[in-house]
């Protein structure tokens, strides 16, 4: 039987948001293609029609996942509408749905040039829509603003997500710490 072109389109939709939120749930490593396949609805064999590698999907997942959270946030009203979302145990709790910068933080040194240029291209994307609400007189300072708010929330989650289990009182002081400091050092 012949696949119709939508269906097809749907297919590789329903794939790449099976790996995105398994990827950010678990690394590159520790999933495979067979399960994302089975995530999918799909069968295995049906996924070298849509991808020529693992690695493949791996890139064009992170790039879904970054434009995903971009979108979020361009629908933000401000940047403390940003931080107040971001850094909260809600989000620390949910990497599958949350943000892929965190996510792949630690491990996307380890993969290929491709994904750690789809990491980049996702990281100057976010930088640049916090940079909209930055108050910096020149566009270099507006950028260094906006770079040192995205690292310290980035770099939160993930010591956050890191300790949850092991010091939930420290994960949530990571986070309330981050967040008001942000607040106080831009005055969001």
């Amino acid at each position: 039987m012949r696949v119709t072109k939508a269906k097809v389109a749907e297919h590789r939709r329903s794939i790449l948001s099976s790996a995105s939120r398994l990827f950010r749930e678990r690394g590159f490593k520790d999933v495979g293609v067979a399960e994302i396949m089975q995530a999918s609805g799909l069968t295995h064999g049906a996924f070298y029609g849509h991808f020529r590698s693992k690695a493949d999907l791996a890139d064009e997942a992170c790039r879904e996942a970054c434009a995903e959270g971009l979108e979020r946030w361009l629908k933000s009203a401000s940047l403390g509408d940003i931080l107040d979302r971001y850094l909260t145990p809600a989000h620390r709790d949910n990497p599958a749905n949350g943000c892929a910068l965190s996510a792949f933080g630690a491990e996307v040194a380890r993969q290929s040039p491709d994904l750690q240029k789809s990491y980049a291209e996702g990281l100057n994307d976010f930088v640049e829509a916090i940079e909209r609400h930055m108050d910096a007189e020149t566009p270099e300072a507006r950028r260094r603003q906006a770079m040192a708010v995205l690292t310290s929330m980035i770099g939160a989650l993930t010591m956050a997500r890191g300790v949850a289990a092991g010091d939930p009182e420290l994960s949530a002081e990571i986070l309330e710490s981050a967040r008001r400091e942000l607040r106080e050092c831009f005055g969001i």
